[in-house]
């Protein structure tokens, strides 16, 4: 099994999840963050004063998938959230080794 940590643009989020869902991947986590990466951020004007906005409005999704699943995943979310512009984001890959379903302490890739 493996984590898929992919870090977008929120204007791509839509996107990604109906590529996802098209390839029949339902599950994930959602979360709104901030960060910055080689953009650092930008500066605006608010009533008159000048300031600088560091941390950037991004999506995150958390997927686990069995392997076979995994390239197709990442294809899906390239394509989708690409726009070629910095500031489309990151994916990460990362090995998990055990998942519970908590209900009724299934365990494996069954519980994905």
């Amino acid at each position: 099994m493996m984590k898929i940590e992919a870090i977008i643009q929120p204007s791509r989020f839509e996107s990604v999840k109906e590529a996802l869902l098209e390839i029949g991947i339902e599950g994930m986590t959602v979360t709104e963050v901030r960060g910055h990466g080689r953009q650092k951020g930008h500066t605006e004007v608010y009533r008159g004063r000048e300031y600088t906005v560091d941390l950037l409005p991004k999506i995150k999704l958390e997927i686990v998938l069995a392997d076979g699943l995994v390239n197709r995943a990442v294809e899906a979310i390239l394509k989708s959230a690409k726009t070629g512009k910095i500031g489309d984001g990151k994916i990460f890959l990362s090995r998990i080794e055990e998942a519970i379903r908590i209900r009724n302490e299934e365990r494996g890739e069954g519980v994905l």
